[in-house]
């Protein structure tokens, strides 16, 4: 037991296993329900919340530099040729541990389905606000807030510019809703209507 005691809290593998003990306490807080297992502001890993491949690649490279320093430390007699052994053990546990890894990746890959990226089809329905003086056949833009909270400014028409001026009840004016229902792929805007904010079922929440 002294002998693992004495490889575990010496070079190499005492690197890896300090960043091991983090990787532990966050995926304690996950279990237990204080962070969220994609917490971390990063993108994915082939489609994997780089926290996943992220604490294999540091559990795989503490193991390994423990292993290989066991092994050294059987071996290899204290001095210069076990610290040069050492530093082989740090080079090929990360090298080791980056290959593992990277199979972990691909294999999780293929069990994460794929998500259709977004499209602005997914706008259509929703209430938008005008932000220009008022919407014609040819002219205007409005703000629209997608499912995931992120706004667009996307570009808006109405297909009765004799309702589009500003003043008029039910107008499209700045500041005033709209119902995005249409889209136009060739013109790439969206046929806008005046909408009632009352009736939006997002003001209610």
């Amino acid at each position: 037991m002294s002998e693992f005691f004495d490889a575990a809290l010496g070079f190499p593998a005492v690197l890896f296993g300090a960043a091991l003990l983090v990787v532990i306490g966050f995926w304690l807080l996950v279990v237990l329900g204080a962070a969220e297992h994609d917490a971390f502001p990063s993108p994915l890993t082939g489609g994997v919340p780089v926290t996943v491949p992220a604490s294999a690649l540091i559990a795989t490279a503490w193991f390994v530099s423990l292993a290989g320093s066991v092994l050294v430390r059987r071996s290899v007699e204290p001095g210069g040729a076990r610290a040069l052994w050492s530093g082989a053990v740090l080079v090929g546990a990360a090298l080791i541990a980056w290959g593992v890894t990277r199979l972990l990746v691909r294999r999780l890959r293929d069990l994460v389905p794929e998500q259709a990226p977004p499209s602005r089809l997914d706008f259509i329905g929703l209430t938008c606000t005008i932000r220009t003086g008022s919407v014609s056949a040819d002219f205007g833009q409005a703000e629209v807030a997608a499912a995931d909270g992120s706004t667009a400014l996307v570009q808006v028409r109405c297909p009765d510019p004799g309702t589009a001026g500003r003043g008029e009840a039910g107008a499209l004016g700045a500041g005033s809703t709209g119902l995005l229902y249409a889209f136009d792929a060739e013109g790439e805007f969206f046929w806008v209507a005046p909408y009632d904010p009352a009736l939006d079922p997002r003001s209610a929440a």
